[in-house]
């Protein structure tokens, strides 16, 4: 079974998030939520859902997302007494999405001021897969320069950028394609996406 962090901060896009927790639950692996202050604001406000509702995140988020395969579990962002937060536990796979320009750069200079900062450094320095997805538009230098950084040491930069050679007839036909890709760099199939083909 794998072992997978989820970490979903505050930029705009808190659906491709929750929609990826959806698909990683339904592979049947264990998966570990973390959400940032900004993020639970930006969840509640694009979508509806408020995880912390009732005062219990970690239940409401079982309630919202089951039935699944997989195992669900969430950690509050300063709870460094987390398994996540050494190296010696460290996950198969680690995705931040939505990520934000300021978690992006946060985790870029190693500051691990959170436990989704540490959990991210732990990544870079064990050498585990670490998938940025970055939603952010237009683009400034520094943003490039980060992303730049992070990718020399091993990330990989998924910005959300749905195609359209697929004909997407509704958002969610957006939203699958960019989840789709998420997936397809930690090695867990799926078809939510039509895959190109080529010319007939």
């Amino acid at each position: 079974m794998k072992n997978i962090v989820l970490a979903i901060t505050g930029a705009s896009g808190a659906i491709y998030g929750l929609r990826l927790v959806k698909e990683i639950l339904a592979s049947g692996a264990h998966l570990t939520l973390l959400i940032s202050d900004t993020g639970f604001r930006v969840i509640r406000e694009e979508t509806g859902l408020d995880p912390k509702d009732g005062g219990d995140v970690t239940k409401t988020l079982a309630a919202f997302f089951s039935p699944k395969t997989g195992m669900l579990h969430y950690y509050e962002e300063d709870d460094f007494f987390a398994p996540i937060a050494s190296g010696s536990s460290a996950p198969d796979a680690m995705v931040v999405c939505p990520c934000s320009m300021g978690s992006l750069s946060r985790i870029a200079c190693g500051s691990s001021g959170t436990l989704l900062e540490r959990c991210a450094d732990v990544m870079l320095k064990e050498r585990r897969p670490l998938i940025l997805v970055p939603r952010e538009t237009p683009l400034n230098e520094i943003h490039l320069e980060n992303m730049l950084k992070l990718a020399r040491m091993g990330a990989r930069i998924v910005p959300a950028m749905p195609a359209f050679y697929h004909r997407p007839a509704t958002v969610d036909d957006l939203v699958d394609f960019v989840v789709g890709k998420v997936l397809d760099n930690m090695g867990i199939k799926n078809r939510l996406y039509k895959r190109w083909k080529g010319e007939t």
